[in-house]
């Protein structure tokens, strides 16, 4: 145990160490929008080509770290560096020189069949990805002498500003100077599975991480709704990406496949060393003949030696990888189909893996949490009738198309709309009802709502909104939110008709009730978690998302959570404790990429064969670690 701690130390500490946010971009996010212009030698007007061009010389192209394609002669070569095949051919070998024609045939076919196997099967596994990889062209919207241009994400330099709208890729690490209706999705990187509202505004100190800075937007997440425009900060390797990427091309670690075969091939070593020369020694001596005492001890050797092993073990790998590539999945190194089967602890992410990587509403409820459809006909016709851009909620909530003709929605009419904007985190419509009456519906930030309501209505009565009781309501979305659930709040009243309405009209409202959004778990996920108990795998729970929304998932999922540990937690303990705890806890939340790494690589050295299930950039290095 103390001797595999030593070799675990220094392998946790460089992941820890390497994977972390530019110091540049945290202090460039502490800085006015016109002070990091300046501070990055750029200004409204961007870069002009010629400096572009000299800082790409300086800074090199905005491309993460890659692992360089193999050639087909580096694929054969790495199809013949196995124990076994280079014990084969060093006893061939022996066997040509000692003149054993027979023995050297037979060994030389083996090796023969199995390199060839093992070298087809991989080589059209590279050339597949290198296909889907192919597909892949990005572009970016930069300001160069003042006009915007499209330009390859590569020539991005530091101080570009670009142009960000909905659906694009954030091109760098990029800090926000001006945006509207902004939202990010950062699950890649961070595992939260809702889109995060991005502003210009700096952050207000505390000790949270810059991957929690409004104000701060990094390669490999995308826009889901508003327009922005940014400053370059980081590109390359000088991103968060491109420091996690440095991790995912270092040393391939050894699976519990190569360290099986390399125990073998030592002992089948050990023991040659020990019988070849005893066995030598005995026979040279009880016959006197040294030469032929010689080619006995040889022929020991190769009988010690299990010719077909090489050939058994390929084939029966290669089958497994053409049964998977059926199912449309990729083997890229036939080693880990044993690794796939050795496996005894399974770690998974949350965000796309276990759930649906897709919001919907859980619950509509009135302000004691009972169900009531009201509260979603209200929803959807404030996300109806909103012209700005429909963010997340808005679909789930337009998903429930019954409403549209439950409602009558072509017998209402919009008169104005007091669109959303990040200081008073929610938005109103202003509708005419089919019988003639304005009314406005707000929907947002529950603390925001309550601060614009005087009133409530519940069971079809209305209440005054007294301060004991705005507790005791703030109580009821409280408990939703601490079930992981995202819930805004619903208010409406009807009001004068006037030709246009201001924010000024957000007050004295009606509190309605609450939407409860989720990111729900796959059908499929509660059975295979229970096969994967019945096969003998435990299931850990490593996500980037909140501990209230992940424990709410291993709930539905059938997954029991004793004991959580978050990512500040594990940050704290030394690597022998979080050896110890690793094998206890089921659920961890709020995990960086390098405490993922930190953790499969505690479990192995418990003697775990762990595997890895995700599919965020986030979930990278552990997929390499595992």
């Amino acid at each position: 145990m103390i001797n595999s701690l030593k070799f675990l130390r220094p392998r946790l500490a460089n992941g820890a160490s390497t994977i972390r946010v530019c110091p540049l971009l945290t202090e460039v996010a502490y800085l006015p929008v016109q002070n990091a212009l300046e501070r990055l030698g750029s200004s409204w007007q961007g870069l002009s080509q010629e400096q572009a061009e000299q800082r790409l010389e300086q800074h090199g192209p905005n491309v993460v770290a890659q692992e360089k394609h193999r050639t087909r002669l580096g694929l054969l070569g790495l199809a013949m560096l196995n124990p076994l095949v280079i014990l084969l051919l060093v006893l061939a070998t022996i066997s040509l020189l000692t003149g054993d024609i027979k023995a050297t045939i037979v060994m030389s076919t083996m090796v023969a069949l199995s390199v060839a196997l093992r070298f087809t099967q991989e080589s059209k596994a590279d050339a597949a990805a290198a296909k889907l990889k192919a597909m892949i062209s990005v572009t970016a919207t930069v300001i160069r002498d003042g006009k915007p241009r499209e330009v390859p994400l590569a020539d991005l330099v530091p101080g570009d500003l670009v142009k960000l709208s909905a659906g694009d890729m954030i091109p760098a690490d990029v800090r926000i100077l001006s945006c509207k209706d902004l939202f990010v999705i950062q699950s890649s990187l961070t595992g939260e599975s809702l889109p995060l509202e991005k502003t210009e505004a700096r952050p207000n100190g505390g000790a949270r991480s810059p991957l929690e800075f409004n104000n701060l937007a990094f390669l490999g997440t995308s826009v889901e709704s508003g327009t922005a425009t940014a400053l370059v900060v980081a590109t390359g390797l000088n991103t968060y990406l491109g420091m996690m990427s440095k991790f995912l091309v270092g040393q391939q670690v050894q699976t519990s496949f190569d360290k099986g075969v390399n125990r073998f091939t030592w002992l089948m070593i050990r023991f040659m060393v020990f019988m070849v020369p005893l066995v030598f020694l005995i026979n040279g001596m009880t016959k006197g003949n040294w030469r032929e005492a010689f080619f006995f001890a040889l022929a020991v050797a190769v009988g010690l030696t299990p010719e077909m092993l090489p050939m058994i073990v390929t084939v029966c790998l290669s089958k497994g990888a053409i049964a998977m590539s059926r199912k449309k999945v990729i083997v890229k190194r036939l080693s880990s189909i044993q690794n796939f089967g050795a496996m005894d602890v399974l770690c998974t992410d949350k965000t796309g893996t276990l759930t649906q990587d897709r919001v919907l509403i859980e619950k509509h409820c009135d302000v004691v949490r009972n169900e009531d459809d009201t509260v979603l006909a209200l929803a959807y016709l404030n996300s109806y009738f909103q012209t700005g851009l429909k963010n997340v909620l808005d679909r789930a909530v337009l998903e429930h198309r019954e409403i549209h003709s439950e409602m009558d929605i072509p017998r209402w009419e919009k008169v104005d709309e007091i669109p959303f904007d990040f200081s008073r985190r929610l938005m109103s419509v202003v509708v005419e009802t089919p019988q003639g009456t304005h009314r406005i519906i707000t929907k947002g930030a529950p603390e925001e709502v309550f601060r614009r309501c005087n009133r409530f209505e519940l069971d079809g009565e209305i209440f005054p909104l007294h301060t004991l009781i705005v507790q005791d309501l703030k109580e009821e979305y409280e408990s939703l939110s601490e079930d992981g659930f995202r819930v805004p709040a619903i208010a409406y009243k009807d009001v004068p008709k006037k030709a246009a309405y201001s924010r000024a009209d957000e007050s004295d409202m009606i509190l309605r009730g609450y939407l409860a959004f989720l990111d729900p778990p796959k059908e499929t996920a509660g059975p295979a978690l229970e096969a994967l108990r019945q096969h003998g795998v435990s299931v850990k729970v490593l996500t980037g998302d909140s501990e209230p929304v992940s424990k709410k998932i291993c709930h539905e999922v059938g997954l029991p959570v004793e004991h959580v540990l978050v990512g500040s937690q594990v940050e704290a303990m030394n690597n022998a404790q979080l050896v110890d705890e690793a094998e206890q806890v089921t659920l961890f939340a709020r995990l960086s990429p390098a405490h993922k790494v930190r953790i499969i690589q505690a479990l192995q050295s418990k003697g775990h064969a762990v595997g890895f299930l995700g599919d965020g950039t986030n979930d990278a290095p552990a997929l390499r670690a595992a």
